[in-house]
């Protein structure tokens, strides 16, 4: 094999973690398997003793996520299918034709798309410039002082990992009397927040990615005042208030119709002892140096460029712009040539791009989980030497037929080994 190539691993690199966390945490699937077996039954529609260990698991669940947000008050925390319909709960709920919204230009298109509903129908909304993803407090300030009824916003950015000052924001809205949504998909689990103290009115969570649970199942946490003035988004069955032809209007059940995703709320519940035993200042303290780490080994290398990275405080997400490759091309050769598993693309969020100067071409997005480490960091950065190397020698831009000739004619290409998931961390 040319030496110009690294050879396969053969156990994979997952740096994909900003859009699922990759290994779940220690204990989900055990737990998981077990409540499926033994307690996978309805709750709130039935008395035998079986189902109320299910109605237990919710319940404890519940409270366990109230404490790890800062919450009075479990039967504040409401399940959803995931923080997308989490988002489109609150918005569609709060907001309507007429009412003035402030967002920022690094959402994910989870809250823009919501948002480009409501102002087709006549809601005014508003977007807080950032800087290279630094959020402009001063325009900030001057928005949400026109009192709207809403702020929406990103905890961090799904892009490059710039954290957004909810608690600096949150203020905002309390002095202004605007309702303050926030989408924390990327930093629940790994930054403290507290709703009480951050002033949040509906706070959306996912609960596959740095919650470190299973797919399919997110929430909301809510104020007293978001509850009360909420609209639900689905009506249906909640096997309370059964009388009833309308949806009752008592927590949780007021926004929960349907049957819940038992499987996902108990790998939530498996989660969250782990994530507290511990702690998420450990667990983002790791990634962050993965990041660092990361990005000052690409720092001056030709032919890549850094996106938004100059907000101090960031979550651990870096977008690389492969100048002299089209970056879905990076990211093949990434995964098939070394078995480097990121994203490539937009990123769903396409007014970040814009903002950090990628679009439309977008960037290639590494983003470090709990279980990686420094070899898959050191990994990677050999990989992307190794291909930037190649550009150089040619002395021009490749097109894309003759990358691929490059990469993948140059010498044979052995079949991937079958995936090994690498050992938990133990330290």
């Amino acid at each position: 094999m040319s030496a110009l190539f690294l050879p396969f691993k053969e156990i994979m690199i997952y740096l994909d973690n900003a859009s699922t966390s990759f290994p779940k945490a220690p204990g989900v699937a055990e737990y998981v398997k077990n409540f499926i077996e033994t307690s996978c039954f309805n709750v709130n529609r039935a008395s035998y003793g079986a189902a109320l260990h299910a109605e237990e698991t919710v319940f404890d669940t519940r409270e366990l996520l109230a404490e790890f947000f800062g919450a009075k008050d479990g039967r504040n925390v409401v399940f959803t299918g995931g923080v997308t319909q989490a988002i489109n709960t609150a918005v569609f709920g709060l907001i309507k034709s007429g009412d003035g919204v402030v967002t920022s230009v690094m959402e994910h298109n989870a809250v823009l798309r919501p948002l480009s509903s409501l102002a087709a129908s006549g809601a005014a909304v508003d977007y807080i410039n950032c800087d290279g993803g630094v959020m402009n407090l001063a325009d900030a300030e001057e928005k949400i002082s026109r009192r709207p009824k809403a702020v929406v916003l990103t905890h961090a950015s799904n892009v490059c990992g710039s954290v957004n000052p909810i608690s600096e924001i949150g203020r905002m809205c309390r002095e202004n009397g605007a309702l303050f949504i926030v989408d924390c998909a990327q930093t629940g689990g790994v930054i403290d927040i507290d709703v009480v103290r951050d002033n949040i009115d509906a706070l959306c969570f996912a609960g596959h990615k740095g919650l470190m649970a299973l797919q399919g199942i997110g929430g909301m946490v809510l104020s007293e005042r978001a509850a009360r003035l909420m609209k639900p988004l689905i009506h249906g069955g909640t096997g309370s208030f059964s009388h009833l032809t309308s949806m009752p209007d008592v927590l949780p059940d007021k926004f929960e119709a349907g049957t819940l995703n038992l499987p996902g709320i108990a790998s939530l519940n498996a989660s969250l002892a782990f994530l507290k035993a511990r702690g998420i200042d450990n667990i983002r303290r790791h990634e962050n140096a993965l990041r660092a780490a990361f990005e000052d080994a690409l720092k001056g290398m030709d032919g890549i460029r850094l996106a938004g990275t100059a907000n101090p405080e960031r979550c651990a997400v870096t977008s690389v712009d492969f100048v002299n490759i089209d970056n879905g091309e990076a990211a093949y050769i990434l995964d098939s040539r070394y078995d480097i598993k990121v994203r490539s693309g937009l990123h769903c969020a396409p007014l970040a791009h814009k903002a950090l100067g990628t679009f439309p071409r977008g960037t290639v997005r590494f983003s470090f989980g709990f279980f990686n480490t420094a070899d898959d960091v050191a990994a990677a950065v050999t990989a992307i030497k190794a291909m930037t190397s190649a550009c150089r020698r040619q002395k021009r831009s490749l097109s894309g037929a003759f990358f691929y000739l490059l990469f993948f004619n140059a010498s044979p290409a052995p079949t991937p080994a079958p995936f090994q998931r690498k050992p938990p961390r133990r330290d």
